[in-house]
């Protein structure tokens, strides 16, 4: 059997990139005489912008530090031990970039269990342990103060979260069986699995208090100090800490029956993190905290090797790497300022567009619409969205009423705009009312100016084609909720300039938003996948499939809603209207449903009715449904489906609509919150052969999204 600092050392060599965490041990004197006191600090040496992470060069810099605290607790020369982290950050995990390298199974499983082996001795110690949460702490952050007697956290952390399960993982170094055993299988339900599956979130330094995570809390001015007197009153008795009993009985049952609702509700059985996950949960009602370990190690072992996990790194590193710098953007130094943004249109889309650019920009905003009634509407819109802000306390009384004078509206283009630097048109989808209102923003706006359009699917050229400046225009194309999703699709005309583009990219980083270069094609990335996509479910339902079937079919996607809800949620007249730009430019494979344009004109705002609290067919809608005989199994619905987006996204590379399949699968995550499992939508269909069957090749080389061969 090899020792821990073996099976480090093994690891090590496997990650040579390691940005290594030192532990350092210094010693001091608590107050009221409580003793002699060692305090390990985790520290990689740069500063919070570079967070402290766990891979095996930092375990094994942390077994030694424990070898030398073990000895003088059992010498007697220490009454406790305690581990805290560099300014702002605690620990945030298992180093990911080493975990994309492993290929093979007994590599994978002797980092969880070298993980186990170092963090299990905190709580073998000859004296009591202590955690003091200073900063963020995720993952093995959070983890290896699960394995100490006590913990502290301060006020001012801003993000602790066990976030394994959304990436493809489970929290293997003790998380799964620690947790629940110390605050119930509920509240660790919440944190394992429904924040991990809601999108990843957080929990601030109070939540983890009122968890029970944390025994106490301190500001963060002086954590470190108010949290060693806390730990001297403890080691002199003064301070009992007392956790409430955990409920081992049916309650254990129920809050694992629930985190199976919440997956299935989120993946449908489609990605095995949590899962795995909650079979450890239960398992850890017995108390048993080693087979819990062992248990996380095979699970642990078993997902690094498979192929969600990697797909789910890929994700991750699309939308914390190349986000950050977006392929074919041009030189940034001829970006243009832009001191003041004109909007044209005042409805609901361009109000919206209106309060991003005013939040992010802080420069003047002005409306135009064709009446005043419309531009008052739209200027109110962002005024009560600001004062949601202020009672939220999201901003105070002098930002909310410095935003609000900076927005404004006019009917007179010429009057709003002759002094602006960027306008964005919002106004209705037809290529004839957007070239007029171009040509009469070009007549008023100074020379520098950019023209941008918010098109979700008209060409960018034609738009620009009868102006006197067309390399001026610049597809910029939001994604519904604009608040909430981050993708921004620039559009490059065929005239467009650099100096037109690199403004564009300013503007996006500014609005921080994540931009991805686009050929000017038809419904460009997004719009042009999801509805091939969807009009295959319609294609399939017009010829016969009953709607619950189709629906059904593309469930393992895990998808964030099913197709009919989310063309409820996008507008079925926006959804023919898309079908029919692409029915014109590519008529052989996109359909116009003769059923959803029945709906559309009966004026029905989607498929369902929710009576009951859940979608139901709408007996009305289907009444108008005209179906054939042809009946499919939800199997072959969804491999027509998947065979469907294959050969689109297969011919969108093969025009250069973006430059390479990660930029479909970053657009697909952050504008159409396609899950992080699937890698966006190419490594799943590499995994299950999909590419090769439609394609004759894979869409990434091997290693990318899947275990390096």
């Amino acid at each position: 059997m090899s020792t821990t600092a073996e099976l480090l050392k093994g690891a090590a060599e496997l990650f040579p990139g390691e940005v290594v965490t030192s532990a350092h041990v210094r010693h001091l004197e608590l107050p009221y005489g409580a003793g002699r006191f060692a305090l390990i600090t985790l520290d990689n040496g740069f500063d919070h912008t570079k967070p402290t992470t766990f891979g095996p060069g930092s375990l094994a810099n942390l077994n030694v530090a424990i070898d030398q605290v073990e000895k003088e607790a059992a010498d007697g020369d220490i009454v406790g031990v305690g581990i805290t982290g560099k300014p702002f950050i605690f620990a945030v995990g298992a180093d990911l970039k080493g975990v994309e390298l492993l290929k093979n199974h007994d590599d994978a499983l002797a980092i969880g269990k070298g993980g186990h082996e170092v963090f299990k001795r905190l709580s073998g110690l000859a004296v009591p342990t202590f955690a003091y949460y200073n900063g963020a702490a995720m993952g093995g952050g959070v983890e290896v103060g699960l394995h100490c007697s006590y913990r502290t956290v301060s006020k001012a952390l801003p993000a602790f979260s066990l976030p394994e399960v959304f990436l493809g993982l489970v929290p293997g170094w003790g998380g799964c069986a620690l947790l629940p055993n110390l605050i119930g299988a509920d509240k660790a339900v919440s944190v394992i699995i429904e924040n991990s599956l809601n999108q990843n979130k957080q929990l601030n330094g109070k939540k983890v208090h009122e968890l029970g995570i944390a025994d106490a809390i301190f500001e963060g001015a002086d954590f470190l100090e108010q949290s060693l007197i806390w730990t001297a009153n403890v080691l002199k008795g003064d301070v009992k800490v007392e956790r409430p009993d955990v409920d081992r009985g049916e309650a254990w049952d129920q809050a694992v029956a629930r985190g199976r609702f919440i997956a299935d509700s989120k993946v449908h059985g489609a990605a095995p993190a949590a899962y795995r996950a909650l079979e450890i949960i239960a398992a850890a009602k017995s108390g048993d905290l080693q087979a819990g370990f062992d248990a996380e190690d095979k699970a642990l072992a078993d997902l690094i090797m498979g192929g969600e996990l990697r797909a789910g790194i890929y994700s991750f590193n699309l939308v914390q790497k190349r986000a950050k710098r977006p392929a074919g953007a041009p030189d940034k130094s001829l970006a243009r300022p832009v001191t003041k943004v004109g909007v044209v249109g005042a409805g609901l889309m361009a109000s919206q567009l209106a309060l991003l650019f005013l939040r992010r920009l802080e420069v003047p905003v002005v409306l135009t619409d064709i009446d005043q009634e419309r531009v008052d509407k739209g200027v109110g819109y962002v005024h009560a969205e600001i004062d949601k802000l202020l009672g939220k306390g999201r901003v105070n009384q002098d930002k909310a009423n410095r935003l609000k004078a900076l927005v404004s509206g006019v009917l007179d283009k010429a009057e709003g705009f002759s002094d602006a630097d960027f306008v964005i048109e919002a106004v209705f989808e037809e290529i004839g009312v957007k070239q007029q209102v171009f040509a009469e923003v070009e007549a008023v706006v100074p020379a520098h100016a950019i023209l941008a359009t918010n098109t979700s699917s008209l060409s960018i050229t034609e738009m620009a084609s009868k102006l006197k400046h067309p390399e001026r225009v610049v597809g910029f194309h939001f994604f519904n909720p604009v608040a909430i999703l981050p993708l921004l699709e620039i559009v490059r005309g065929e005239k467009t300039d650099d100096a037109a583009l690199a403004t564009a990219f300013g503007v996006a980083k500014k609005l921080k938003k994540t931009a991805v270069l686009v050929k000017d094609a038809p419904a460009f990335v997004v719009n042009r996948i999801l509805t091939r996509f969807m009009g295959e479910i319609q294609n399939v339902i017009d010829e016969g499939t009953p709607v619950e079937v189709a629906e059904k079919a593309v469930e393992p996607l895990g998808l964030p809603m099913s197709p009919l809800v989310l063309l409820e949620l996008v507008g079925p007249a926006i959804g023919l209207h898309v079908s029919e730009t692409l029915n014109r430019a590519f008529p052989e494979r996109f359909t116009v449903s003769p059923n959803l344009a029945a709906v559309v004109k009966a004026g029905k705002r989607g498929f369902y009715v929710y009576d009951s609290g859940k979608p139901e067919l709408d007996p009305e809608v289907a009444a108008l449904l005209k179906q054939g005989d042809v009946v499919l199994t939800e199997e072959q619905v969804r491999d027509r489906v998947l065979d469907a987006v294959a050969q689109e996204i297969g011919l969108m590379l093969d025009e250069g609509v973006v430059a390479e399949a990660q930029d479909i699968d970053l657009c697909l995550i952050t504008g159409a919150g396609w899950p992080f499992h699937l890698g966006g939508i190419t490594p799943y269909l590499d995994r299950e052969g999909v590419s090769q069957r439609v394609n004759g090749k894979p869409f990434l080389e091997a290693g990318v999204a899947s275990v390096p061969a």
